[in-house]
């Protein structure tokens, strides 16, 4: 089901808090209005409901005016501690008695950026007012005296009546008055609120259901009584009172906005809320403005640096008191004080602020210009980044902000959306077993040669064949064709159980609604295998089965519910037989069936549990026969117990319970909710970044823990996966508790028998991953050795638990868990797990999952999601990201970065991000460093100069310094650099761990940087004066004056910080190189410039010393100076780092010195072609089978609701609208074929004989994707050494599907046994990671010893 191509509502806030427009078209005063308690609404009387000052529909985002722009703007602005800072320095600047330095080179930089700033914000502001417009300006039919007319959303106030069309966007909140269905019914879509694209069906009061007429609607006073504006989705309480009566108001009869009307021809609806006070605009949050850490570090430190400034300006105005007390008196005769310097204490103060403007460049606000050109530089790479851009599509990633990438590289948490993040939401019939023998499978041929397997012609036997349907294992057609009767009653079950209505647009042309795509899959299926449904009467089922028209008489409807996970149909046959049908959860049926089918259950059961492995939505059919005695007496208690006025649900279950038992197995359907490419992959390898991932989904909790199976985020290896259903408080803390002792408990059980040889490398494969007893640990020791200890001191005993635990909890359950008293016992017990799925959670409940982890982990989170309902928790987490998906645009135009595959995260985080990080903390390192070098020389020169503020450099050279000079060559390095090439970013998860712990740029790494800074600062001063001080030219003239001194420390000052510079690019580009000899080559020459003659020529009150900089460096001793200086500022930090390496090496280091020796080894001409190992080697198919018997689970899930059954009897909703319904239709997915040529790859080598694989055999050039079993273990038949020199010479492929085969690279096998190969192996935990995504649920190593320990 789709959305109409239409643009979709922006309802959102983007940027900034929502702010209420309550002020109507004329203009009329805006009133404050208290907390409401209850609204009173009168139908068609505008005067009277506009004296509760409701809120009107105009929606408004945007922040700013024409008027308040500036003030508003600048007022902002200089809220931040820099702009502050440097706004107090121009004004000191602008006072001439303390300033040394000419205003200019503050004003400057301060106007930039202020200006840069201001036209960002401007231009978003434009596109929020061009959202709001858009949005605002949309047409509604508004029934105003008796006519409908054309009026703007914005328009609509509460108390209208209006009129909605087929395929239109609900408007407001509304009270459904009447429908074109018949008893007041229409279908609508909810995709914008929960995610979901199932219709839901909504009901009119029947007192109104007949005011369908616009005259009729004219006439109606009704006053609708009700709760007050909130977020609650699931629930409305009000009373409608009319014509001196008054009846229930429940959800079952509104119409939200953000709903889409879907096969209804009209409606009209009473406006109950607008605007701002709509359950979608109360569920879509407020606004943060997000802020990375290192800017909140960097607002600390600035407060610090200016105190540490305070210092030293303290400290040279008590020396300036001392000095002119004791010195300075005695040249009063002939240098007297300046007005109104009249005493010591007076110069000292004044020299204070003098020192105040000469220091202040260790924070220049050239700082905070630079770190936004970096952003958006990074910005850049991602949107043009090509591998992030989906054809299918045509749509790119694309940054919405420049402020946030850094944070990109410090993710721990992840929660994302389920329908459409993780899905694509297509349903598709894959598989089923019919009596033991199960199809969908398609057989390979002989001897490894596949061929191109093409869908099932359905047309040329069946002209009302769905064209879209795909199934390839003829053997089932076949089996319809010969008659086998197991087979045509499984899909007469298929055809006939279900609520699904039919509409035949044309002859032959028939299109389903279904209430859930799973049930238009399955009726789909059956009417593609000759078994058609046609139509349906309140008591009638009309099929064509195999051609021949049959009508069956429908007895009953056996509806289903969440707790009864199945429904059944009682139906007659045209012969008389009675006969009940029912589908449902495995789990269930199968403790209902004769204890005669006890072989054929073990037999399905074995398929199920195949299905379940693969991810497939699982449902059982059965069948009863049933005599007319036992329908007759059954039938009698059914009557009764639907006619009971108490505990009518509860008798009703006991009657269908008696009547469901004893019945045959006839088989199991598998569904398939097709996953988005490559969501297994990139949560394996999230994880092993130490990524925890949590999925927040408004969806069924049995589908949400399918797809958890299906992504691999949930295994069948797992100690125990917690289910949490409690409705009430109690038993919601008694859940949580238990889960909680069940971790203790089995911790205690597994160090109990833990063993020394547990502390070796199979603790480190388990490092900082979570994989305690894992995937990770299985494949390299036993599971009771593989207990890892915590890396760090844990902040919770629950956070030493080495184990593979799973949460389940459902939405009503998280109310209660989100209370204040429960919060921290729920977000402990969530964070001990390694998965957590919300299951039927509200788009508000999804927000205060992420702030109460940002709240108390005191981590870094990002929330995915592609719909409306996903906009609350975009909005709140430290980073949104949206999916450009089919459930509307809401959430990418909420989020700060977007992209239209979830695969597309882990190149997002792993190389962006990563990179990002890792280039904005070497340039803060760098840029702290230089400018403390510089301004600190000025300090040390106070002692020597009479703390006469004077300044060692020139002001143009102050000026120059970091807006010419250092400029480019940090930009480059901060925009360029990278530690490792971005494949190795990928291949080696664990790279990514240093930004989650923010090793890169602290408070310690700050005060390094400033100590380097301070230590070269006293080497660049003193190194020349005394140098200097006693040297002379060749003539004899002495070499000690200030110009001559000036020019050689800051020449030296300059070369310095270049090399610097150039020992920590880690990347050189030919921009690197530009930059970082350009700014050397433009400081020369800018210097000899200034001291030219003709500069003095034209200038000479400005560029007094004239030849000083050829003089001075045309001295050989300057020179030497210089050289000195710089060996005594590099040298120790060259020592430092070789000893570093040596002694105590990076990963980065590790991965640089194995990829150094890869491409030592590699030979002239490359054997990228050899791939890995052959995809097509025995045994690799049974890697991807291992474990499957160990424990029974369950793969049902059926997105059905409860209440259709009801409907069907009672022929309130046979009438069907004309419209076309296109959308309910089965849809083929053309990634199927894809899908089923991998596993039919894997099969074939799986049964392919060892001695086809062998050496002789040329493998394919192209890696096989990691979803094949092959790509984790190579070929069976090779050597250690072999298979070793395979990895080897893999060529790593471009492709992010790719990425995850080089996980099984070995740096030891690459750098020909290095001595870190080993503790790389244990670190990066590859194995586990083909244990997750092949399905492994088997303890213990793989049986390929070889293998195992060569081909990590």
């Amino acid at each position: 089901m789709t959305i109409p191509k239409e643009i979709p509502e922006k309802w959102f806030p983007i940027v900034l808090p929502l702010k209420r427009k309550t002020r109507g078209l004329k203009g009329s005063p805006k009133l404050k209005r208290g907390a409401e308690e209850e609204r009173k609404v009168k139908a068609n009387d505008r005067e009277y409901n506009e004296k509760f000052q409701y809120a009107s529909n105009c929606i408004m985002t945007s922040k700013y005016n024409i008027i308040t722009f500036l003030p508003v703007n600048l007022f902002e602005q200089f809220q931040e501690v820099a702009n502050t800072y440097f706004l107090f320095l121009l004004i000191l600047q602008l006072i001439p008695q303390i300033s040394s330095l000419s205003w200019f080179t503050t004003i400057v930089p301060l106007v930039l950026v202020l200006s840069i700033t201001a036209v960002k914000d401007a231009t978003d502001d434009y596109f929020r007012h061009k959202s709001d417009n858009q949005v605002n300006n949309r047409q509604s039919q508004v029934l105003i005296n008796g006519v409908l007319q054309k009026e703007k959303w914005m328009n609509v106030r509460v108390g209208d009546i209006i009129k909605l069309e087929n395929n239109q966007f609900v408007a407001a909140d509304l009270l459904l008055l009447s429908s074109s269905e018949p008893h007041g019914l229409c279908y609508i879509e909810t995709a914008e609120l929960d995610g979901e694209t199932n219709m839901k069906v909504r009901q009119s009061l029947s007192v109104t259901s007949e005011l369908g007429d616009p005259n009729n609607l004219a006439q109606f006073n009704g006053e609708v009584v009700c709760e007050p504006p909130n977020n609650k989705l699931d629930r409305f309480c009000g009373t409608l009172y009319w014509r001196d009566c008054k009846y229930g108001l429940n959800n079952q009869n509104m119409l939200l906005r953000g709903c889409v009307l879907r096969n209804t021809e009209s409606c009209y609806g009473l406006v109950i809320f607008a605007g701002p006070d709509t359950k979608l605009m109360q569920n879509s949050g407020r606004t943060k403005f997000k802020r990375t850490s290192i800017d909140r570090l960097m607002n600390t430190l600035v407060l610090w640096i200016f105190g540490f400034l305070v210092c030293m300006g303290v400290i040279l105005a008590v020396g300036t008191a001392v000095w002119e007390r004791e010195v300075g008196a005695l040249f009063q005769s002939y240098l007297p004080w300046d007005p109104p310097v009249d005493n010591f204490l007076v110069s000292a103060f004044l020299s204070f602020w003098s020192y105040v403007i000469i220091l202040n460049t260790v924070v220049p606000i050239s700082l905070y210009v630079s770190v936004e050109v970096i952003r958006l530089g990074h910005s850049y790479f991602i949107n043009w980044d090509r591998r992030m851009f989906c054809n299918r599509s045509n749509t790119p990633a694309e940054a919405r902000t420049t402020t946030l990438n850094e944070e990109l590289g410090q993710v721990e948490y992840i929660f994302s959306d389920k329908t459409g993040t993780l899905t694509q939401n297509i349903m598709t019939f894959n598989k089923c077993s019919i009596n033991g023998h199960a199809y969908g499978e398609v057989i390979d041929t002989p001897r490894g040669q596949t061929k191109k397997v093409e869908p099932l012609d359905f047309s040329a036997w069946n002209p009302l064949a769905d064209r879209d349907f795909s199934f390839y294992d003829h053997t089932l057609l076949e089996a319809v064709k010969l008659g086998e009767p197991a087979v045509h009653e499984f899909f007469r079950v298929l055809c006939l159980c279900h609520t699904a209505m039919s509409e035949e647009k044309s002859e032959g042309e028939l299109v389903y609604k279904a209430q859930s795509p799973d049930e238009g899959a399955l009726v789909t299926a059956a009417r593609n295998f000759g078994f058609v449904f046609r139509s349906r009467t309140p008591s009638t089922v009309t099929v064509q089965e195999l051609g021949r028209p049959v009508t069956y008489t429908l007895l009953a409807i056996l509806d289903f519910n969440n707790i009864r996970k199945r429904m059944s149909v009682i139906v007659r046959n045209p012969e008389g037989r009675i006969r009940l049908y029912c589908k449902g959860a495995d789990t269930v049926l199968f403790e209902r069936l004769h204890p005669c089918n006890q072989d054929l259950m073990n037999i399905t059961s074995d398929h199920l549990n195949e299905y379940a492995g693969d991810g497939l939505r699982t449902l059982a059919l059965a069948y009863r026969d049933l005599s007319e005695e036992q329908w007759e007496e059954w039938a009698e208690r059914y009557r009764g117990a639907d006619r009971a006025e108490d505990c009518r649900e509860d008798r009703l279950a006991a009657a269908y319970e008696e009547i469901e038992q004893d019945m045959m197995l006839l088989g199991a359907t598998a569904i398939e909710d097709k996953l988005q490419e490559g969501v297994p992959e990139t949560i394996a390898i999230l994880t092993l970044a130490n990524i925890k991932i949590w999925v927040l989904t408004g969806d069924k909790q049995e589908t949400a823990v399918n797809i958890g199976y299906s992504c691999k985020m949930l295994t069948d290896d797992m100690t125990e996966v917690f289910i949490v259903n409690g409705h009430t408080v109690q038993s919601v803390r008694e859940e949580l508790r238990r889960a909680r002792e069940r971790m203790m408990e089995s911790a205690r059980s597994r160090d109990g028998g833990k063993e020394v040889e547990s502390q070796g490398w199979g603790e480190a494969c388990s490092f900082g991953n979570g994989f305690g007893t894992g995937d990770a640990a299985n494949w390299t020791q036993p599971k009771e050795k593989s207990s890892a200890p915590p890396t760090a001191p844990p902040t919770s005993i629950l956070e030493s638990i080495s184990g593979e635990f799973a949460l389940v909890i459902s939405g009503h359950s998280l109310a209660h868990a989100l209370e204040a008293d429960m919060e921290r016992e729920f977000l402990d017990t969530a964070c001990a797990c390694k998965a957590v799925i919300c299951c039927r959670v509200t788009p508000l409940q999804k927000a205060l999952v992420v702030e109460l982890v940002k709240r108390h982990k005191k981590a870094v989170t990002l929330a995915i999601g592609d719909g409306a309902n996903d906009v609350s928790m975009i909005k709140t987490a430290h980073i949104g990201v949206g999916i450009s998906g089919q459930e509307g645009i809401q959430a990418v135009l909420a989020s700060d970065y977007s992209f239209s595959q979830f695969r597309f995260l882990q190149r997002l985080l792993l190389v962006h991000g990563r990179w990002s990080y890792l280039r904005m903390c070497r340039f803060l390192c760098y840029f702290f460093y230089k400018n403390f070098a510089f301004t600190m020389v000025h300090f040390w020169f106070g002692f020597f100069c009479g703390f006469s503020a004077q300044t060692v450099y020139d002001q143009y050279f102050i000026t120059l310094y970091n807006i010419v000079y250092t400029s480019l060559p940090v930009l480059a390095m901060g925009i360029f650099d990278q530690d490792v090439p971005e494949q190795r970013s990928l291949e080696y998860p664990k790279l990514y761990e240093p930004g989650q712990l923010n090793l890169l740029f602290n408070k310690r790494e700050f005060f390094i940087c400033i100590a380097q800074g301070i230590y070269t600062s006293v080497v660049l001063f003193f190194v020349p004066y005394g140098v200097l001080s006693q040297a002379t030219q060749s003539n004899g003239t002495p070499l000690a004056d200030y110009q001559t001194f000036a020019v050689t420390t800051a020449t030296a000052l300059v070369i310095v910080v270049s090399v610097q510079i150039a020992l920590d690019t880690g990347y050189w580009t030919a921009i690197n190189h530009f930059f970082v000899w350009g700014s050397l080559g433009a400081y020369f020459t800018i210097l000899f410039t200034m001291h030219s003659s003709v500069l003095f020529n034209i200038f000479p009150k400005q560029f007094h010393f004239l030849g000083s900089a050829h003089n001075t460096l045309s001295q050989p001793v300057v020179w030497l100076t210089i050289a000195l200086a710089t060996v005594i500022c590099i040298a120790p930090v060259l020592a430092f780092r070789f000893l570093k390496l040596d002694l105590k090496p990076q990963l980065s280091d590790t991965v640089r010195y194995t990829q150094l020796v890869r491409q030592k080894k590699r030979k002239p001409g490359g054997r990228a072609g050899r791939g890995l190992g052959g995809a097509g080697s025995s045994g690799g198919g049974a890697l991807g089978r291992l474990g499957r018997g160990g424990s029974r689970r369950s793969g049902y899930a059926f997105a059905h609701q409860e209440g259709f059954g009801e409907l069907i009897t009672s022929g309130k909703n046979m009438r069907l609208s004309s419209l076309a319904l296109a959308t309910f239709a089965s849809r083929h997915s053309a990634s199927w074929i894809d899908t089923l040529r991998k596993k039919k790859h894997a099969q074939n080598a799986q049964n392919t004989p060892p001695a086809a694989t062998g050496d002789s055999s040329p493998a394919p050039s192209i890696a096989p994707p990691l979803s094949t079993s092959s790509s984790l273990t190579g070929p069976q038949d090779t050597t250690p050494e072999e298979s070793r020199q395979a990895s080897l010479d893999a060529a790593p492929s471009n492709g992010l599907g790719d990425v995850p085969l080089s996980l099984m690279k070995s740096p030891e096998a690459e750098s020909g046994g290095c001595s870190l190969g080993a503790v790389q192996e244990a670190l990066f935990g590859w194995r586990g990671v083909g244990a997750r995504i092949s399905g492994a649920s088997s303890p213990g190593p793989p049986p390929i010893a070889e293998e195992s320990s060569n081909a990590v």
